[in-house]
């Protein structure tokens, strides 16, 4: 039964990786909304993080230094804090800290939908140039990890 359940999630996930990217709308912390269709021409690294998170702060020094590295170029990452809605204080002090330099949306499971499933967190899902989804990841991401993804795929 295990086995079953084992290729029937990874037969949903290939194909949810192979299904056109829906298009997402997101308002960040500082009023700026985006859309998936506005980084077409760019990879988009959309990241579910909290703050009370240890894996998530683990990779975040790595996401800073992705997105410092790649924003002008050829990648954009957006983290969405699933925080609760009273901690808005506290996720906006913890940007502030941690000297996060990427936009950041304050979220719920619900506004989460719109992305895909969140089962547990840190999870990322990564769009190729073309907002194709190819690729999602629960659990920690490193800079190196998403740079060679995108190296091969080029």
């Amino acid at each position: 039964m295990k086995i079953i359940r084992a290729l029937l999630a990874a037969c949903l996930l290939m194909f949810a990786l192979n299904a056109a990217a829906a298009e997402f709308t997101l308002t960040d912390t500082k009023g700026h909304v985006h859309h998936l269709s506005d980084y077409r021409g760019k990879w988009v690294l959309i990241n579910f993080w909290a703050t009370w998170c240890p894996p998530c702060l683990e990779e975040i020094p790595d996401l800073i230094s992705l997105h410092n590295a790649h924003k002008d170029k050829d990648l954009a990452v957006i983290g969405i804090s699933l925080d609760a809605s009273s901690a808005k204080k506290i996720v906006l002090d913890f940007i502030k800290t941690s000297g996060i330099s990427y936009p950041i949306v304050l979220g719920d499971y619900k506004m989460a939908a719109q992305i895909g499933e969140v089962q547990g967190l840190p999870t990322s899902y990564l769009y190729d140039p073309t907002g194709k989804l190819v690729s999602y990841q629960a659990g920690v991401i490193t800079r190196e990890s998403i740079e060679a993804y995108m190296r091969r795929k080029k």
